[in-house]
């Protein structure tokens, strides 16, 4: 049998997500059930009462399995009576409507960086990305680690530059539960300039996976490459413990093309995932009937 920690678990499906809903009083229900052939999968859910709409539960990222034909057929099998919202990874379109599933959104894409020895990691760079960090790297900035603790600069400054960019992000209450249910798992790699701190990163730590959630730098710290010589730093010392897979969120080309030249410019991989799906009872036999067009 393969046990699952021998898989990446995607934040929303992590132990260390669980633990820090519960700080905040979100309840995720947690399994691992063993399938045909001594497959194991996991899954891990939020249930919530809507006005109007009553129970629903939301499935992000999971279930987790090795094969996707595993966990489609673990989401065909699904008995609960309230509808399930499924953000979907690793499976395509025509699997979902099999298994009774209704699309909503069209499936985004995230940037995923292979991490292992820092040679490889390097010759994957892009070459202004690059180009970048070796003037980031002789730019004379002081940097440091430090576990994400109190209210630290960073998490003001990343509400205020989502709400000037429109953009949503976890928010920092959410990454102060995490660093409280998970002491040392969520870490702030901060750059300074003659003592003054010019951009900073947060950073979660979930099994064989980690995940940057935040990023901000001030004029002062882009004119000074400061933000790939911290991604960099993180990277190397993430990979040097054992993480083998860096998620660095959506890529959104169309509102935000800079960001998305410089996630892909670590070497990430675009990884699309499935799109976000409803399974309700009454609609499940009319989602078995859906155009192909409509469920890819």
């Amino acid at each position: 049998m393969r046990s699952m920690t021998d898989l990446p678990l995607p934040l929303p499906q992590s132990p260390e997500y669980a633990r820090a809903c519960a700080v905040l009083g979100i309840t995720c229900r947690v399994g691992e059930d063993m399938l045909p052939g001594a497959a194991a999968l996991r899954w891990q859910l939020q249930t919530r009462r809507l006005p109007l709409v009553g129970t629903v539960s939301l499935l992000s990222r999971g279930p987790v399995a090795a094969q996707p034909a595993d966990a489609e057929s673990w989401l065909r099998e699904w008995r609960m009576a309230e509808p399930l919202v499924l953000n979907a990874d690793g499976l395509s379109g025509a699997a979902l409507r099999r298994a009774g599933f209704w699309p909503l959104l069209t499936p985004a894409t995230l940037a995923l960086v292979p991490l292992g020895p820092e040679t490889e990691m390097r010759a994957a760079l892009r070459q202004k990305w690059r180009n970048r960090l070796a003037r980031g790297a002789r730019g004379n900035l002081a940097l440091r680690r430090m576990p994400l603790q109190g209210a630290h600069w960073l998490l003001g400054a990343e509400a205020a530059q989502a709400r000037a960019r429109r953009y949503r992000n976890l928010p920092p209450a959410f990454l102060a539960a995490f660093a409280k249910a998970n002491p040392g798992a969520a870490l702030i790699w901060e750059a300074r300039q003659g003592g003054t701190p010019v951009a900073a990163i947060a950073v979660l730590r979930h099994g064989r996976m980690a995940s940057w959630t935040t990023g901000v730098a001030t004029a002062q710290g882009r004119a000074a490459n400061a933000m790939p010589l911290l991604l960099w730093e993180a990277m190397r010392w993430l990979a040097a413990r054992g993480h083998d897979q860096l998620d660095l969120g959506i890529l959104n080309d169309d509102d935000a093309p800079g960001v998305t030249r410089f996630k892909l410019g670590t070497g990430a991989r675009p990884h699309r995932l499935g799109g976000t799906w409803l399974r309700c009872r009454a609609l499940a036999p009319l989602a078995r009937h859906l155009p192909k067009g409509l469920a890819t």
